[in-house]
């Protein structure tokens, strides 16, 4: 699949994970429960990235769908 996600915003979420707790980050850009999967992908060929929580902290979680370390940020939306 060639097609781009869509970039949900320029920046990064802050969010607070619990340690041991699984989560499902949004690699498509069109779930409206950003930056968690809502099952949007299913019309757009995306999947969604899952990932448990090593400890209860904040993460910053990418909101352009672009970072090269999914589902954390990277930074590249600084290039967008």
């Amino acid at each position: 699949m060639n097609a781009q996600p869509k970039i949900a915003r320029k920046g990064p979420y802050a969010v607070t994970v619990e340690a041991n707790k699984s989560y499902f980050w949004c690699a498509c850009g069109f779930s409206r429960r950003q930056p968690f999967c809502d099952g949007a992908h299913t019309r757009n060929g995306f999947t969604p990235v899952q990932f448990t929580a090593e400890r209860t902290e904040t993460v910053y979680l990418c909101g352009c769908k672009r970072t090269g370390n999914p589902p954390f940020c990277d930074g590249t939306h600084e290039t967008l």
